[in-house]
């Protein structure tokens, strides 16, 4: 039984490599903790997740060649299929987004972005149109051809922005929520070869923070949602320099998070498996690291700020488990509370 302190959370997992898909658990709001509630493996490698505004379905995609998105209906203690399984007319999406009326994904391996229209009843259409992207980096290994890693809306609802880890740059983009047309608005340079992976938006909604992959950087950009312009501001490592640079245990960071307060910045770093904590100047424009602790696992794929700003989840993939936080509300510095297995973990969304 599921008492009025709870709330919900879903938490994506790759069925390749032992997970159970999507996993439904409730969320205990005093303490943070997480009880497993079922799991649906209606999709391949689920390894990102959306939550419907007022969580009334949940969209998933799945990272798989070619790739799909799936509707989820939330009505049931574990998601329920809603609608057909769509094709994204592209290769292992990594990332999704609601924005326009449609859905967005982040197509890794094909390298560009799809819209899928959401229909009344919350389920997906097919694919209305794919942007592709162009270009690579200097990374031989990494960056031979685009790999789209992330999509989101901004802040504004005005732009879906993508990440490009292959072509080391930012594009921004206008959707048409009548047709699904994407159009290509402006691409933002970042220094060669940092591999971006995904960005978050400070909640003034005039700043965004674009984590490395390839290199454990967070860039720090000025964003005009009149113009579509993401500008460039400066660096900050996520990292202690003399760690960063230990190729023995080469780090890739996967997540950046931003306080509700526009106070602290967090990031997940796998290979050092940890969470680091860096604080934002009063102009959200200055970055600064402090801390770095352990992620309660191994490989953090994921890490999520719930509503309240209290608790900090980490999914490790690797080690198969999802820890949590308290996060200390001074120095946002996260103390871990506690975790549950959770095989293949990617992502965790709340409700």
């Amino acid at each position: 039984m599921i008492g009025n302190s709870a709330g919900r959370a879903f938490i994506g997992s790759f069925t390749s490599a032992g997970g159970h898909g999507i996993t439904a658990a409730a969320v205990d709001r005093d303490t943070g903790a997480l009880t497993v509630l079922g799991s649906t493996d209606a999709v391949p490698d689920p390894s990102f997740l959306a939550v419907a505004p007022g969580g009334t379905a949940l969209y998933a995609v799945g990272e798989s060649a070619p790739g799909v998105a799936a509707a989820f209906a939330l009505s049931g203690e574990v998601p329920a299929l809603l609608g057909p399984v769509r094709a994204v007319d592209g290769d292992a999406p990594t990332h999704l987004a609601l924005a326009a009326n449609h859905l967005v994904t982040a197509n890794y391996t094909s390298g560009g972005v799809t819209a899928l229209p959401v229909l009344a009843d919350g389920s997906l259409g097919a694919a209305a149109s794919v942007l592709q992207h162009r270009g690579s980096g200097p990374d031989t290994g990494r960056q031979e051809t685009p790999h789209a890693h992330q999509v989101l809306a901004d802040p504004s609802g005005n732009w879906v922005v993508s990440v490009d880890l292959g072509t080391d740059s930012v594009r921004v983009c206008a959707l048409d929520p009548a047709t699904g047309a994407l159009r290509l608005h402006g691409e933002t340079a970042l220094r060669p070869g940092t591999g971006p992976r995904h960005l978050a938006f400070h909640p003034s909604g005039a700043l965004a923070y674009v984590l490395g992959e390839l290199e454990p950087t967070l860039t720090v950009c000025r964003w005009d949602a009149v113009t579509g312009r993401l500008d460039v501001l400066g660096e900050t490592p996520v990292l202690p320099e003399h760690e960063a640079a230990d190729d023995a245990a080469r780090t890739y960071p996967s997540e950046v998070v931003v306080a509700h307060d526009g106070r602290f910045v967090w990031t997940a770093n796998r290979g050092h498996d940890s969470i680091s904590v860096l604080t934002l100047d009063e102009s959200g424009e200055k970055a600064a690291l402090v801390a770095t602790v352990g992620c309660g696992g191994h490989w953090p794929r994921d890490l999520t700020l719930d509503p309240s700003g209290q608790w900090l989840y980490a999914a490790n993939e690797r080690s198969g488990n999802v820890s949590w936080f308290a996060v200390d509300a001074e120095t946002g510095v996260p103390r871990h509370a506690g975790s549950v297995e959770v095989p293949a973990a990617s992502c965790v969304v709340l409700v």
